[in-house]
């Protein structure tokens, strides 16, 4: 494996980087109190990968199993405990831990225990994610057709 082709061709660098302070508030508070942080979204990374910082509610449950086709998925704990699925079985990941899920491998993460819990979730490539982040909640709203065509077009196939 080698370095990618270079795509800046130019000479003396640009002023181009982006802060985010720890304090900024959350992009999205969802009905349960669950933040999520656009860190880094697919728009500003130019689809390289999206970064999120998700800061979940005591007893915040989560997705069930799934894969995507298009993208991978990694997991880094902040704070706190968060179970993931690694496809084979339940891990109690505490701070510090990581688990990286290839395209099409399948996973899962939820907030069972009685504290609050912090992680960050990078995709790479980018996706636009943030559109997922933000209607994933109204989808028991939707036609059976509606919630199929949704769940395509972010790249989620459940199993359960």
């Amino acid at each position: 494996m080698s370095y990618p082709e270079p795509r800046y061709h130019g000479e003396t660098g640009e002023i181009t980087a982006s802060f985010r302070p720890a304090g900024a508030p959350a992009d999205l508070v969802v009905e349960n109190g669950t933040e999520t942080h656009y860190l880094a979204t697919t728009a500003s990374t130019g689809g390289e990968f999206g970064l999120y910082r998700v800061d979940m509610t005591p007893k915040a449950g989560g997705p069930a199993t799934h894969f995507h086709r298009g993208i991978s998925e990694t997991f880094f704990v902040l704070d706190g405990t968060v179970r993931l699925y690694d496809g084979d079985h339940w891990i109690d990941a505490t701070k510090g831990d990581f688990l990286y899920v290839p395209t099409g491998g399948l996973h899962a993460f939820r907030n069972d225990s009685d504290e609050a819990a912090s992680f960050l979730i990078l995709f790479a490539p980018g996706a636009p994610r943030e559109e997922y982040f933000e209607k994933v909640s109204t989808v028991a709203t939707m036609t059976d057709e509606e919630r199929t065509a949704f769940f395509v077009k972010h790249d989620t196939y459940w199993t359960d």
